[in-house]
């Protein structure tokens, strides 16, 4: 009897299960199981967006070119531009392109303005900033091909502050009067400090997932003449009408090869039916792939490339790169070694990127023992200690950092 009862237990178990198991396949049929986020049967962020309809006679006028060149750049030969073109390694495409700029001056920017960024320690402009300013200021859309670190950020931020200058002033509950849409929040956090140290008299906020829509959606209400921007987070607050593009004439698209491979174009093609057609659109990308033309051709008219620099991707040259290639159990005695010799010098900021979650903890532990002063960053941390963990690296209290690739975006 006792067997008995033991067998049919294991039945009762056995017909549990497959009832789960049933459940189970049937709620992901359903698109109830999707661990990717919004269920697979669902609709996507923005489905539920109507495209406006843009009467050009009925919209009102603004005004976008605000470019006069100075005189020092008028008196400049035509051998002495393209020999400074040829020196920045900069290659032009487009009808009409404005000369470029060599000092702050030149682009005509307020005292204001040429105050901050003598303050912030910048004595002339980069290559991209040279050719760009003009061709932003003069209300131009265009295109800027340039690698990571060549000062695009301020390339399109400055002439956003003029051209906002120049626009009717917002009232609370408007949108902003420029867009600029990032793959990442890191990158768009990163946009805003540039926004900070530049502006003191325009209001920004920047919108993106992993913090509070409610404190966000607050600033959005206030009003706010730029909005640096997520896609999915800003066709959030565009569904649930906490926020319009109507006044929006000035668009930019940060690093658009990668919210492309990010995924992100449906999201874009939906954010820019929601502005009106007669816009300015800045579009900046490392690289110039097949599907970056084609939002080009889209969404930008009659405009300028500016490319400096190769249009192949490839490695930055002014960084020295050793590779090692060695066994599985050398690496952690490779690594303290490295560190050893690394922490003796005066700079001394070092990234250490680990595959996984739980080797970052393990190595940053086996660092802290070492006695090194070290911080960690991976995808289980909170967007709070995330900042946190950055700031502590980028003031230097916490030379080290360990962490898996969520950190390069934005780096």
């Amino acid at each position: 009897r006792s067997r008995s009862r033991s067998h049919e237990r294991r039945k009762d178990r056995t017909r549990s299960r497959e009832r789960y198991r049933s459940r189970s396949r049937s709620r992901d049929r359903r698109g109830i199981r999707n661990l990717g986020g919004r269920p697979r049967s669902g609709r996507g962020a923005g489905a539920f967006l109507r495209k406006p309809y843009w009467d050009l006679s009925r919209l009102e006028p603004f005004r976008k070119n605000f470019y006069t060149p100075h005189l020092d750049v008028e008196d400049r030969s035509r051998s002495e531009i393209e020999n400074w073109l040829h020196d920045k390694d900069i290659t032009l495409k487009g009808r009409d392109v404005p000369r470029p700029v060599w000092s702050f001056e030149e682009a005509g920017f307020s005292d204001t303005v040429l105050r901050m960024l003598r303050k912030l320690g910048f004595k002339e402009p980069t290559a991209i900033q040279g050719q760009g300013w003009p061709i932003a200021l003069s209300g131009r859309d265009m295109v800027g091909i340039a690698q990571t670190g060549s000062g695009k950020t301020l390339s399109y931020i400055l002439p956003a502050v003029v051209h906002i200058h120049a626009q009717e002033p917002i009232r609370r509950g408007d949108g902003p009067i420029a867009l600029v849409l990032a793959p990442t929040r890191e990158l768009a956090q990163q946009i805003q400090e540039v926004a900070n140290d530049v502006t003191d008299d325009i209001s920004h906020a920047a919108v993106f997932g992993g913090a509070p829509k409610s404190l966000q959606a607050r600033e959005l209400k206030r009003g706010v003449e730029i909005v640096i921007a997520t896609p999915g987070r800003l066709l959030d607050f565009l569904e649930s009408r906490e926020v319009d593009l109507k006044r929006c004439t000035y668009l930019v698209l940060d690093e658009a090869d990668r919210m492309l491979d990010m995924g992100f174009e449906p999201q874009i093609r939906k954010i820019i039916e929601q502005i009106r057609p007669d816009r300015q659109v800045l579009m900046w990308s490392a690289t110039w792939p097949k599907e970056v033309q084609n939002m080009a051709e889209d969404f930008l008219r009659d405009y300028i490339q500016v490319n400096v620099g190769s249009l192949q991707l490839s490695a930055n040259h002014n960084i020295l790169q050793i590779v090692d290639v060695c066994q599985e159990y050398e690496k952690e005695q490779k690594l303290a070694s490295l560190l050893k010799e690394i922490m003796s010098e005066k700079e001394n900021k070092t990234i250490i990127f680990i595959e996984t979650k739980r080797r970052v903890d393990e190595i940053t532990r086996r660092i802290l023992r070492e006695g090194y002063d070290a911080v960690c960053i991976h995808g289980d941390k909170k967007q709070s200690e995330r900042e946190y963990v950055l700031k502590d690296f980028r003031n230097g209290r916490s030379p080290i950092l360990v962490a898996t690739d969520v950190a390069a975006r934005g780096l």
